[in-house]
């Protein structure tokens, strides 16, 4: 499917060509214009190649719950779309789809026979937008586009969206390479995938490449070699780069590797097994001996994995699991009838909900940004399950099926698949209990007003002041936020090196600005303006907090006095919650001294729960810091002296490297010899020779 460009708000009265229609019942500026459109590449975009976002009805904005739902009711066509809810503030409350706008929307203006979250819903609603679609299949595609974005807080929500892995077969070489590949795929070549994590791609990158001798070195090792490798050597490579087989053969073996990770492994594997045995009756031994290593390393590919199927070559299975209020969505990954992993997922939803309510939901988001297999797989019935196989099918411009097997080994999946969400759910109540109880004890410790949902703790890495950085680690009522961590390489040149107060100072004040700058209409109350633990909201509904309810500072006296210097300059210290922790006695553990406003200096029990807690936070934040110094510090190691100098690009440095030998003897040459080498003009060997030679000049 074609990806236009991004379709966007018009003033008031103007049209284009299509036939959607936006209605709206306030005036909006251009920010909220920017917020309306969806971003270009994304696949619901092609469901709508223009919207015409015409006038809108002219509501009573003193109007609130079912009162201005019914007012909009009036304007509303009967043919598909999707609406959104939002409260007085223009917060998005809920993005849903229907087959007619008019009959669903009325439904909810009647006011009664909803439940209580959808009560709570209309009754914040002061204000509905609207956008009909060709289809019920276009509005279901958009739908799941808009929840994704907005984050609606009635909808269902995919919490963890973190990214997959894929398998790349690059397309823009002579010898393509097969990679390991995460994020955007803006590089043309062939993607195979998802798996569920970075090492079961690994694993099955190294299981073919001894099946199909495809390299795996960048575009400038190749380039540069003279001589096959060591993969060469030990078989893992068939060596195109120094002409050790020619591009037609490479090119066969890089088509059997596309088809055996497309799902066609049966058949190239009859293949293999053919050419083995005519090469044996040829009396070719040696040649029919790599066949057969090659066999081997398929079915190592295809080994037993817990999970493996026999007749399902390609399909996702989906399977849920609720209880306690929680919901478990398990997600197993099958290719090339193998298992390429599974992943848990623990969606926001009401406890209302059924389900398969929530699957249904659950599945239409996951499959925004990610391809389709030919078959899914699910464990519980939904309504809508033939209109997402359709609007799957259209984003994939082939045919994919949803279904809930009843009998055989598909049967025999879903319950596997089921167990599994089954355990995860279990494990996750007892983490998230555990946690919830530290975090309510921390509260209580500490004396604050309320059970902190998010908590940053920071420190510092260096050696001897040298590539200093800062590190902040985030947790929440769920454990660590990964996603949500940070560095902050040391850049300021007034501080002292092995300053750490300095350092402090510096990554406080990058930090909460830039919270200031972003987020400042989110800033908590002080707590002097909080009377009561938990009373101002439902924060089981609430995103994650852009703001700390807590700061924990790996230092004593010296490095809060940094700290609260800071919060003082910007104003926000009676807003930040800021706590030391020292060492204690002979940088012993379980002797912590604590540091915080309006208390004097204080320890805690040896074994208190809430001590080992904070010994956890702390040494995490220990953890990414040093982490972070080592990398920058690597970097720094094998940094070239080329790379700093002006209009050295990558075939330059080449060029140089191979006529001087090393960067140091650059730095020696002459302009005359600069000259010399090809690609170097007169202006450029003079602007090398004076980088070099700055003192000379």
């Amino acid at each position: 499917m074609s990806t236009p460009s991004s379709p966007r708000r018009e003033k008031r009265g103007s049209s284009s060509d299509s036939g959607g229609v936006i209605y709206d019942g306030t005036e909006t500026d251009e920010d909220d214009q920017d917020e309306a459109a969806l971003p270009a590449d994304t696949p619901a975009n092609a469901v709508l190649s223009s919207i015409e976002w015409n006038e809108s009805p002219v509501v009573n904005p003193g109007l609130k719950g079912a009162e201005v739902i019914q007012a909009f009711v009036k304007h509303l066509p009967n043919q598909p779309g999707v609406y959104r809810m939002m409260n007085g503030d223009g917060d998005v409350l809920y993005v849903g789809k229907a087959r007619s706008l008019k009959k669903r929307v009325t439904n909810y203006a009647q006011g009664r026979g909803h439940s209580n979250r959808i009560t709570r819903m209309i009754r914040e609603t002061a204000n509905m937008e609207f956008v009909t679609t060709r289809t019920e299949t276009e509005a279901l595609l958009l739908e799941a586009n808009l929840i994704k974005r907005l984050k609606p807080r009635f909808n269902v929500l995919m919490r963890d969206d973190k990214s997959f892995p894929y398998i790349l077969i690059t397309g823009n070489h002579e010898a393509p390479a097969i990679y390991k590949h995460r994020g955007a795929r803006a590089r043309k070549g062939d993607y195979f995938g998802p798996f569920a994590s970075a090492g079961a791609v690994g694993r099955t990158i190294n299981s073919l490449q001894r099946a199909f001798l495809l390299r795996t070195c960048t575009d400038s090792v190749y380039d540069s070699r003279t001589r096959p490798c060591l993969l060469y050597q030990i078989k893992r490579c068939s060596g195109p780069c120094t002409g050790e087989i020619s591009p037609e053969d490479y090119a066969g073996l890089v088509d059997e590797a596309k088809g055996f990770l497309s799902g066609r492994s049966q058949t190239v594997k009859n293949h293999l097994a053919e050419a083995m045995q005519s090469a044996s009756e040829d009396l070719d031994f040696e040649r029919a001996a790599v066949y057969r290593d090659r066999l081997s390393a398929l079915s190592h590919v295809q080994s037993h994995q817990g999970i493996n199927p026999r007749t399902v070559e390609e399909a996702d299975i989906f399977a849920i699991h609720v209880d306690g209020g929680l919901a478990c969505i398990q997600v197993f990954f099958f290719r090339t009838g193998q298992n390429w992993g599974n992943r848990a997922y623990f969606p926001r939803a009401d406890a209302s909900m059924e389900p398969g309510e929530i699957l249904g939901a659950f599945i239409g988001q996951f499959y925004d940004d990610k391809p389709v297999p030919r078959q899914i797989l699910i464990s519980a019935e939904f309504e809508d399950r033939e209109l997402l196989a359709e609007a799957l099918s259209t984003r994939a411009e082939r045919k994919v099926t949803v279904s809930l097997p009843q009998r055989g080994e598909k049967r025999e999946l879903v319950d596997d698949v089921l167990n599994n969400a089954r355990e995860a759910h279990g494990r996750h109540l007892a983490e998230t209990a555990s946690q919830a109880r530290l975090l309510k004890g921390l509260a209580e410790t500490f004396g604050l007003k309320s059970v902190p949902r998010r908590i940053e703790v920071y420190d510092n890495s260096h050696i001897m002041g040298t590539n200093a950085v800062g590190g902040m680690i985030v947790a929440g009522p769920e454990g660590f936020v990964k996603n949500q961590y940070r560095k902050f390489n040391i850049r300021s040149e007034d501080i002292t090196p092995g300053d750490d107060f300095g350092m402090m100072r510096e990554v406080m004040q990058r930090r909460f600005s830039r919270l200031l700058k972003d987020h400042a209409e989110d800033m908590p109350k002080a707590a002097s303006d909080i009377t009561e633990a938990g009373e101002d909201d439902d924060t089981a509904d609430s995103p994650f907090p852009a703001w700390p309810d807590l700061v924990l500072i790996d230092g004593g006296q010296g490095q809060m006095t940094a700290v609260r210097a800071i919060l003082d300059e910007l104003g926000i210290r009676e807003n930040v919650t800021a706590i030391g922790v020292a060492k204690g006695m002979d940088r012993e553990a379980g002797r912590e001294r604590f540091f915080m406003d309006g208390r004097q200096p204080f320890t805690l029990p040896p074994r208190d729960p809430v001590l080992y807690f904070v010994q956890r936070l702390r040494d995490e934040a220990h953890r990414w810091a040093i982490g972070s110094h080592r990398a920058r510090r690597k970097k720094e190691m094998v940094k070239n002296p080329l790379d700093e100098v002006a209009g050295i690009g990558p075939t330059r440095k080449r060029a140089l490297l191979l006529h001087f030998g090393t960067a140091k003897a650059v730095s020696r040459a002459g302009i005359e010899d600069l000259r010399e080498v090809e690609g170097i003009s007169a202006a450029m060997a003079e602007l090398i020779y004076n980088h070099f030679h700055e003192d000379k000049r």
